[in-house]
């Protein structure tokens, strides 16, 4: 009945058309009057309490780093060297926008951000190259998917602050699952462009390559600086959006000279209102994730999943698939935040390792920012590249599909994750 309560208030009032946001809060205050143990003042605490975290800054400044980068010129000129290093084969430009997605997920960690400038900078160029624009804009949104997963990740920020699991961990594991990705939309786009017809443009020269990553160089030299640093303790996770954020401000004015000072204001007021959407997002989660944790929650779902107990690998499929319908309904980070404190008591007791889990659930997460009817990113590609939604749809089919395979396989072979986590790890 408990979960019934919390479920059904938290669809019926999103089904109403309120945000998000305020649908968790009504459902929290749903869930208190059945416990009888309604009180404004716990209200207001989990709300603040929820935002006051030092891990979650990591928020606003990765979010203002995606900005600065976009507006800098740093995605641009990502997306050159792209261009420059694989332009000429066949399909060429397909693997640009996945080589460009990988490179531009280092630097962002957001995939909205992300899909954004590759549909703004790459899909004209591939229509005008001959591509269908519904698989061309397919294979962009799920290029996006990467941003959440290759480090640094705001997902994984998120859900290492709902699970109390290491940020620095998260991060260094989930970087070859991000480039498996890549390479699973790199096999699925040569196999759809194996027939098509259309003529790439000419090889560039060494000279001109090498002018391209003279010019990429700083934007490259980013998420160097983050991962060393993370992987040699010079800085925190937070520490190092800070860092992000920084240095991406000194190369945008100073080396690419792009960003104007009177272009300031209105990146940190684009930066300051999306970071204000999440926040107050994770703050109202915070309510529901108490309420769930006395509500003792999390040992009814363990008693419903008690079947696969025995054995990780179903149980990791059995939650995945979960997670999967989860996502078709709801965006990533309300997704993380409910979820997350359901499920980690259940993935502690069965023995799975907690930062394993982390990388698959994100994972799941980011594909469903693809999956109609929801999928963020979908509407993103049709907005910014003036498509319906309906193509976009219908072109990223073969590429989700490809995406859980990927995931699916990891769930099968833990050490696809495990293994390269240690050794990145130390």
């Amino acid at each position: 009945m408990t979960i019934a309560v919390f479920i059904g208030s938290l669809l019926g009032v999103m089904a109403l058309g309120v945000p998000i946001a305020f649908a968790l809060l009504a459902s929290g205050v749903a869930l208190m009057w059945h416990l009888d143990i309604f009180d404004s003042q716990i209200l207001a605490q989990n709300v603040i309490g929820g935002a006051d975290s030092f891990p979650l800054l990591a928020v606003p400044f990765f979010m203002l780093a995606g900005e600065i980068m976009n507006v800098g010129g740093l995605s641009r000129r990502i997306v050159d060297l792209a261009l420059a290093l694989v332009g000429h084969v066949k399909g060429g430009l397909g693997y640009v926008t996945i080589m460009a997605g990988c490179l531009l997920s280092a630097l962002s960690g957001s995939a909205v951000a992300d899909a954004a400038a590759l549909t703004a900078l790459l899909l004209p160029m591939m229509v005008a190259a001959g591509h269908k624009k519904s698989t061309a804009g397919g294979l962009i949104a799920a290029t996006g998917v990467i941003g959440p997963v290759i480090p640094p990740s705001i997902g994984l920020v998120i859900f290492g602050v709902a699970a109390n699991v290491s940020i620095s961990k998260l991060f260094m594991a989930a970087i070859v699952p991000g480039l498996m990705i890549g390479g699973a939309l790199w096999l699925t786009w040569a196999w759809l462009v194996r027939r098509e017809k259309v003529v790439p443009p000419p090889r560039k020269s060494a000279q001109d390559i090498a002018i391209a990553f003279r010019k990429a160089l700083w934007a490259l030299m980013l998420p160097v600086i983050i991962l060393v640093g993370l992987r040699m303790g010079v800085f925190t996770p937070t520490e190092a959006a800070v860092v992000a954020a920084a240095y991406a401000l000194f190369v945008s004015t100073v080396v690419y000279r792009e960003l104007k000072l009177s272009q300031l204001y209105a990146v940190f007021v684009s930066a300051a209102k999306t970071s204000a959407i999440v926040m107050f997002l994770i703050a109202a989660a915070m309510v529901s994730a108490w309420l769930i944790t006395v509500a003792d929650l999390p040992a009814k779902v363990v008693e419903m999943l008690q079947p696969f107990m025995g054995n990780k690998i179903l149980l990791m499929a059995a939650i995945m698939v979960l997670v999967m319908v989860v996502g078709t309904a709801m965006d990533m980070t309300p997704t993380i935040l409910i979820l997350t404190p359901v499920l980690m008591p259940l993935v502690r007791a069965a023995g799975i390792d907690p930062v394993y889990f982390g990388v698959l659930f994100i994972i799941n997460n980011s594909i469903g920012l693809v999956t109609p009817p929801v999928g963020t990113v979908l509407n993103v590609v049709a907005g910014v590249g003036r498509m319906k939604m309906d193509d976009v749809t219908r072109g990223v089919i073969p590429f989700m599909v490809a995406e859980f395979l990927i995931m699916f396989l990891m769930v099968a072979f833990p050490a696809l994750v495990i293994v390269p986590a240690r050794w990145f790890g130390g």
